[in-house]
């Protein structure tokens, strides 16, 4: 089964939202990612990539590879934020909690990262990346326990990067 996740995390309307960037890093990721509602023009809600939340999806629906859009919104960040637990009440925690008003509280902890200054928009290849795109992408796989099967760099559909068939084994 594949799973689609964007190389970061939105949410739509209001609830917990842990990685959620309420400044000019988050206002960068909606308008560079076009976060607005088909329908109502909603502004999406942006944040660093959730690997905890991401990881807990595939497990929970039977998710076997990824494909992973919008890696071009990421470009030009001098430093990009990876959540890999969260921390809740002195606890740490490598889930998202069940309870509403525990996920109201979890505070996100941050991996830390390289970014990029190159641009991967139109690559079609995995030689096209940037390493620290690569890098960017592989540590990805490895938080969320699944593998990567896609990755895409612009809105075109000729813009994906094919790294494994998702649909083989």
């Amino acid at each position: 089964m594949l799973g689609i996740a964007k190389a970061y995390t939105t949410r739509v309307g209001s609830g917990p939202f842990p990685t959620e960037l309420d400044d000019e890093t988050g206002q960068q990721l909606g308008e560079r990612g076009h976060e607005f509602g088909t329908v109502t023009g909603r502004k999406r809600r942006c944040g660093w990539f959730d690997a905890v939340l991401v990881r807990q999806s595939c497990a929970v629906s039977g998710v076997t590879g990824i494909a992973l859009t919008k890696l071009d919104v990421l470009d030009g960040f001098e430093t990009i934020r990876i959540c890999t637990g969260y921390r809740l009440r002195g606890k740490i925690l490598d889930y998202f909690p069940s309870h509403a008003a525990d996920q109201a509280a979890v505070e996100p902890i941050y991996e830390e990262m390289d970014g990029w200054s190159e641009s991967t928009a139109g690559a079609r290849s995995y030689a096209d990346l940037p390493a620290q795109a690569i890098k960017y992408i592989q540590r990805v796989q490895e938080l969320i326990e699944t593998p990567i099967a896609l990755v895409s760099t612009s809105p075109e559909r000729e813009d994906t990067i094919l790294i494994r068939d998702p649909f083989s084994d």
